[in-house]
């Protein structure tokens, strides 16, 4: 069989993806997370009467667990299918990765296993961060210097 006619027949049967579909089902559920993190924040004012600051680490913490809980849980993976990127983008997405590859790698120990491990999803999003937000203050140091 060719390259072409292989080509051909994976085109064939490889299925046609709804991108507007999945766009729109990412919107929405990013924003629900949005509107939730806000209603978060604000409840946390209320009851703990703590600052909007406070309030937002609060917040970030009560994602970062329950994404944590979900995934140890096994039924993360499943919210994924159907809210696609509108769930992985947010910080649910980098706890699940570092939770995920925690579990993954757990029956090697704590040191060899997890520790190793942990980070080996998440770590080129934590570099690849640090780098672009140093080139970010880069230009914005020198737009400011020169301007």
């Amino acid at each position: 069989m060719t390259n072409k006619k292989y080509e051909a027949l994976v085109n064939k049967h490889t299925p046609k993806e709804n991108k507007f579909k999945y766009a729109l089902t990412a919107f929405l559920v990013g924003g629900s997370l949005g509107l939730l993190g806000e209603t978060l924040i604000r409840v946390y004012i209320m009851i703990f009467n703590v600052s909007r600051n406070d309030a937002s680490t609060y917040m970030i913490i009560t994602f970062i667990f329950l994404a944590s809980l979900f995934t140890a849980l096994g039924f993360f993976d499943k919210l994924v299918a159907k809210a696609k990127a509108g769930l992985l983008i947010p910080i649910t997405g980098f706890a699940h990765s570092m939770t995920s590859a925690a579990l993954d790698y757990k029956n090697e120990g704590p040191i060899y296993g997890i520790g190793s491990n942990v980070f080996k999803l998440a770590g080129s999003v934590i570099f690849y961060g640090v780098v672009s937000a140093w080139f970010f203050a880069l230009i914005r140091y020198l737009w400011e210097v020169l301007a």
